[in-house]
């Protein structure tokens, strides 16, 4: 059984070789840059005013309107929410030893009525691409730890631009939905079954891949 993540996912979609010789075979070290550490920190800065009231660091100011108005929305409010479901979709812990797929939500907020969610993702990137896939994902996870939940909300805030991309997902395309889930997976167990892990050059070979054995790497 292959265990998953969507960060993962997208790894092996973007170079199998580079998901291979650092997810499988962890030969290289994850890579932080300057923009991944920023986007760190601003994760961390969002979660402390949610969940604590903490004020907001003079960097991360420009927060504040955002920032704001989640923490007005009526509902639970869940920071960092890790969740995790078997391959029958059942949910686990996302440290489960059984766990199938897992991922932590940025941001959650279960409305007063029990059957809405908004799933919000915080992004200091540009909002020219916008993906909501980890989104989606996030939402059909939701569905299963939440049983009452019918709908989920949300979008990605990119809070650099001032911008929402926005995002809604009913409980009753759920089970269309993860097919397509299951369809995407289903070809890291073929590449797993057939030991195929062919390079992909992009323009992440020049500075963003440490796999310093590829014929691609630095080109």
């Amino acid at each position: 059984m292959i265990q998953w993540s969507y960060s993962g996912l997208k790894d092996f979609e973007t170079c199998k070789r580079r998901y291979h010789e650092v997810k499988v075979l962890k030969n290289y070290p994850k890579m932080d840059n300057e923009a991944n550490l920023y986007g760190t920190a601003l994760h961390k800065v969002a979660e402390d005013f949610i969940k604590e009231g903490k004020p907001l660091a003079k960097d991360f100011a420009f927060l504040a309107p955002v920032m704001k108005a989640i923490a007005a929305m009526e509902g639970t409010k869940y920071c960092e929410l890790q969740m995790g479901l078997r391959e029958d979709l059942s949910p686990c812990e996302f440290f489960a030893k059984d766990f199938w797929v897992r991922g932590v939500a940025d941001l959650v907020v279960l409305a007063p009525c029990g059957t809405k969610a908004r799933c919000f993702d915080y992004k200091s990137g540009s909002d020219k691409y916008p993906d909501t896939d980890q989104l989606l994902l996030m939402a059909l996870m939701i569905f299963q730890h939440f049983p009452a939940v019918q709908s989920v909300s949300g979008g990605l805030l990119f809070v650099l631009k001032g911008t929402v991309t926005k995002h809604k997902v009913k409980r009753e395309q759920a089970e269309q939905l993860w097919w397509r889930w299951r369809e995407r997976v289903a070809r890291i167990e073929g590449s797993t079954a057939n030991n195929y892990w062919p390079p992909k050059q992009s323009g992440l070979c020049k500075k963003y891949c440490p796999v310093r054995s590829c014929e691609f790497n630095g080109a």
